[in-house]
């Protein structure tokens, strides 16, 4: 039995070379033994060159042909329309899934075409679509956990912690495609020009913020908040070691019993802390907070007058407390207050991490250093 010749494809710079070799003088047998040619396949080679200089199938068609070809593709173009045509004012997610449902039926390229997708778009879509939408859960509740006050700089570290690496950026674009806005900005203050503090009491901190040792230095300032159609106050007490709430207290009056009542909520020895903080404001320097830092030995600190950059760390925390805590809720009642404010207070020491603390919360941080 004769053996089946098997069957070889040519490029069509190929075809063209032994063309030219033919042209230039080579015999046709010369070539047809030389290269292992059927005399069909080179006569055929030779004849298309001659008709068209090409070797493509599609200049070697008829115009019949082509006229055939183009109305076949006309009907499977209107055929695909059809389909799809409920689609073409549909939202971006819902043209991606009408293009993978369908492409084993029409052209990717022509449906895109149809529904106005870039082609490079849908493949990136379709690819990453799974993933994005893991994405999107973990970072839903990362920002809910966060109660709505993480950016993407926070996000990009939580995600770490359960082994995910994504871009800033990227965290951004699926925070803005689901709506996730953080509630926090930073505040900006005007520059002031530093002038020699006031006597008696001098800035012994010195804005001196980091580095101190637990309970070596607490700041602590005011601010107010609406309780039922009236203001009230919140006083803070905070331990630049590792920026932990360590007491606390609202009321209705800005005065130095409630200064006292949050001094007194520090669930420490009070013997510990060395320096105390504050600006200048009466509920902070008066007879009654004077004697109680004088019978635990605790060092006065003043900012100067008018200056809030000598009591940053304070300033600061109370900017962030505004925005993700006081802003955030409305108060019925100073009872209401004090839990939600208790509340807070737990989740940012235990919860909430910071990024002065190398994006650990603050009790993560002191347990860490022990």
């Amino acid at each position: 039995m004769t053996e089946k010749r098997a069957r070889r494809t040519y490029t069509k710079e190929f075809k063209n070379q032994i063309v030219q070799l033919h042209e230039n003088g080579k015999t046709r047998t010369d070539i047809l033994r030389e290269y292992d040619l059927t005399s069909t396949t080179f006569d055929n080679w030779v004849r298309r060159h001659k008709a068209t200089e090409s070797f493509e199938e599609k200049d070697q068609r008829t115009d019949e042909e082509n006229e055939l070809i183009k109305l076949r593709k006309e009907n499977q173009r209107l055929l695909m329309e059809n389909d799809i045509f409920k689609a073409s004012r549909a939202d971006h997610g819902t043209k991606v899934d009408v293009i993978q449902n369908n492409r084993h039926k029409y052209s990717v390229s022509a449906m895109c075409d149809v529904l106005g997708i870039a082609r490079s778009t849908f493949y990136y879509t379709s690819v990453k679509q799974p993933e994005d939408k893991t994405l999107q859960k973990d970072i839903k509740v990362i920002f809910k956990q966060s109660r709505n006050n993480y950016g993407t700089r926070k996000i990009k570290k939580e995600l770490e912690k359960i082994n995910r690496t994504v871009s800033r950026r990227r965290i951004g674009r699926v925070m803005k495609q689901t709506g996730l806005v953080s509630n926090y900005t930073v505040a900006q203050y005007k520059p002031f020009k530093s002038k020699v503090n006031e006597e008696p009491v001098k800035n012994v901190l010195a804005r001196n913020f980091n580095g101190q040792e637990e309970l070596a230095v607490v700041v602590s300032d005011l601010t107010y908040v609406r309780v039922n159609g009236r203001w009230n106050y919140v006083c803070l007490f905070v331990d630049l070691f590792n920026r932990e709430i360590i007491g606390y207290s609202a009321g209705p009056e800005k005065t130095a019993k409630l200064v006292y009542k949050a001094l007194s909520s520090i669930e420490r020895n009070l013997d510990r802390i060395q320096l105390f903080h504050t600006d200048r404001g009466s509920e902070f320097k008066n007879q009654l907070i004077d004697e109680a830092l004088k019978a635990f030995g605790i060092g006065r600190s003043l900012s100067m007058k008018g200056c809030p950059y000598d009591n940053a760390v304070a300033e600061s925390m109370f900017n962030v407390v505004k925005i993700e805590f006081i802003k955030q809720m409305t108060f019925s009642s100073i009872s209401q207050l004090e839990r939600e404010l208790q509340d807070y207070v737990n989740w940012f020491n235990r919860v909430r991490i910071h990024g002065t603390l190398d994006y650990l919360t603050p009790i993560e941080y002191r347990l860490g250093t022990l």
